[in-house]
């Protein structure tokens, strides 16, 4: 309610209209999201890395993806961090701004997918309300709370990537970047959407 308030006479940019206007209709694809960021402030932090993947009719499009870097040397700069594996990264660099309008075009209306994703959401949020805009309007599936739900457990205990991936015997790999985890991220969606019957 108050999101709404603040942003009732705000001009927003084009990109952003875009966006809301996609949300006149239902989607059937999921945007598997993973994020890394330089904390976990909302107010202090930055996120350096995106990857995505689209899953569609039960497949995981790699074709239909998103990676970049953030370029934040601002921010490293003035937290004295060492940027020099940005420099010698061959992934695609953008600036926040430009990250971020980019991100939104891929992500559409499409239901994002991550894991303990709500602070992927938060984080994805700050950054937008620096770009004048309101907030994420998608729908998210935790993959955390899709295992609870599959398994009827109740406590409070936050099961990691690593932990879910041993569970249902997801096969390891040697490095752990971002688009690693998103696809991770994908494959447990998958077993566990087909496990629950969701369509």
């Amino acid at each position: 309610m108050l999101d709404w308030l603040k942003n009732i006479n705000k001009e927003h940019p084009e990109f952003w209209k875009e966006y809301l206007a996609k949300f006149s209709k239902k989607s059937n694809r999921y945007v598997i999201l993973s994020t890394e960021a330089t904390g976990d402030s909302i107010e202090k932090d930055v996120i350096t890395f995106i990857s995505a993947f689209a899953v569609v009719n039960d497949s995981i499009s790699i074709k239909d993806s998103f990676e970049t870097i953030l370029l934040q040397y601002r921010f490293m700069h003035d937290n004295h961090l060492s940027n020099e594996y940005i420099i010698e990264s061959r992934l695609l660099k953008l600036s926040e701004p430009e990250a971020l309008k980019t991100f939104i075009e891929y992500l559409g209306n499409g239901i994002l997918v991550g894991h303990q994703i709500q602070s992927d959401v938060a984080m994805i949020n700050a950054s937008l309300e620096r770009l004048e805009c309101g907030k994420l309007r998608n729908e998210a599936l935790d993959i955390d709370i899709m295992h609870r739900k599959l398994n009827e457990i109740n406590d409070d205990k936050e099961l990691s990537l690593e932990e879910l991936t041993d569970y249902y015997k997801i096969q390891k790999t040697h490095t752990n970047s971002t688009t690693e985890k998103a696809y991770k991220i994908a494959l447990l969606f998958l077993k566990l959407k087909f496990k629950l019957g969701l369509k």
